[in-house]
């Protein structure tokens, strides 16, 4: 969310950046709602100044054994009118809450401008890509049948869903320990265990409400629980509504857990095989930090998820988002792209956004020095360290031999217990 005195101060220089978007603020309601809340505060102060006199009047006139029937009447009518006042500010408030809610967040001055993802700017590449001598497979056609099984995913629950077997579900598995190892033990993460089910003021507060909410799968509509579409949501709703003292911060958190998001619609080739889901696995990277060391920390963290692909050896790249491609509640956003040889192109693995204090004003969490009292609001950092299921696909790919057979990169092979899988032996 938006600082709302920023609104009302700077007004045109926000609908401007937003520009940017594509999105074009509504100046008008905005007005119309502030003149409006402006009117009744100044109204509710003015009756309260009348009862402030009134009752000091009162006051006197019953040290001095004076009638006092017509100025507490006047007082009772005074005090049913600020009432009333106040319960039309209320609603007036949560109606200028909902339109703020629906304001995505201001671009950092370095996002480069565009409409859609042609338009992302490049910032690095590493590594080569693979030099096959026979012509790569795609993942579902490689090594024995029925590892990555997508028919029983389709009779189980329905289109897009999968079921991993043997050798692949291994792998997976040994993704998950060998990222999550990386991230504590080399980059100070803290790993987090959280909640798969969410609530709406969860998912309110980083930013998926009101937005968002065709692509959620919602499971009781009475309490509000919807399945999480990533861990970025309950790991940072760990900070809602806290004051963290400064000699806690940076915080930094790493969470392995399952996402589901009921995106509608085709995406070509992404409803091949494991490529775009309904359900998927992420190890999620998280960061709280002080609004000065914010732009540092989205650095730290994409280079912490680049660690992961640097040591299972893919080759990858890392462009900035533009600014039609942004996320609703990101300032700015890296995206790692992972090469993919049956594609023949660059594909999202993991994205890092920075959100400012946009998330952490809708949360309310804060945080204040040591021994003081003076509190401001977190910087919220996070990111992918990595997508499962891109990277099992990734690693199929990228390390697959002639035979179909899937070589195991140095780095997992402790962890899986073997250097190839999906053999025909």
């Amino acid at each position: 969310m938006l600082d709302s005195k920023l609104l009302r101060k700077n007004i045109s220089e926000v609908a401007l950046n937003l520009k940017r978007r594509g999105y074009t603020l509504d100046e008008k309601t905005w007005g119309e709602l502030e003149s409006k809340r402006k009117n009744l505060q100044g109204h509710t102060e003015d009756l309260k100044s009348k009862l402030n006199s009134i009752s000091k009047e009162i006051g006197n006139l019953k040290k001095n054994s004076g009638n006092t029937a017509e100025l507490e009447e006047t007082a009772l009518n005074l005090t049913r009118q600020i009432k009333e006042q106040n319960n039309n500010l209320d609603d007036l408030l949560i109606e200028i809450e909902d339109f703020s809610l629906t304001i995505p967040n201001l671009l950092d001055e370095d996002v480069p401008n565009g409409f859609d993802e042609s338009d992302n700017l490049e910032i690095r590449r590493h590594g080569p890509r693979k030099d096959f001598s026979f012509l790569p497979k795609d993942h579902l056609e490689l090594g024995r049948s029925n590892e990555i099984d997508m028919e029983s995913g389709v009779r189980i629950t329905g289109s897009r869903f999968k079921v991993l077997k043997r050798e692949v579900a291994q792998l997976q598995r040994a993704l998950i320990n060998f990222m999550i190892d990386t991230h504590v033990s080399d980059h100070g993460y803290e790993e987090v265990y959280v909640p798969y089910i969410v609530n709406k003021d969860s998912l309110i507060g980083t930013g998926q409400l009101p937005k968002f909410e065709e692509e959620l799968f919602k499971i009781d509509h009475q309490n509000h629980f919807y399945l999480t579409p990533t861990a970025e949501i309950p790991v940072t709703n760990l900070l809602r509504e806290q004051i963290i003292n400064s000699d806690r911060l940076p915080i930094k958190y790493v969470c392995h857990s399952p996402c589901f998001r009921s995106e509608a619609g085709s995406y070509g080739k992404d409803t091949r095989g494991i490529m775009r889901l309904h359900q998927f696995e992420k190890v999620e990277l998280f960061q709280a930090v002080e609004s000065s060391d914010s732009a540092e920390s989205l650095e730290e963290l994409t280079l912490h998820a680049e660690a992961i692909l640097k040591k299972l050896e893919l080759p990858y790249r890392v462009v900035s988002l533009c600014s039609g491609d942004i996320g609703f509640s990101a300032a700015k956003t890296y995206d790692i792209e992972v090469w993919i040889p049956s594609q023949e192109e660059y594909r999202e693995i993991s994205s890092c956004s920075n959100f400012r204090d946009f998330q952490a004003r809708r949360l309310k969490a804060r945080w204040r020095k040591t021994d003081e009292k003076k509190l401001e609001l977190l910087n919220t950092i996070n990111g992918s360290g990595l997508a499962l299921s891109r990277t099992v696909l990734a690693l199929l790919e990228n390390y697959q031999q002639s035979d179909g057979s899937v070589i195991i990169p140095d780095i997992l092979r402790e962890y899986m217990g073997k250097t190839r899988i999906l053999s025909s032996d």
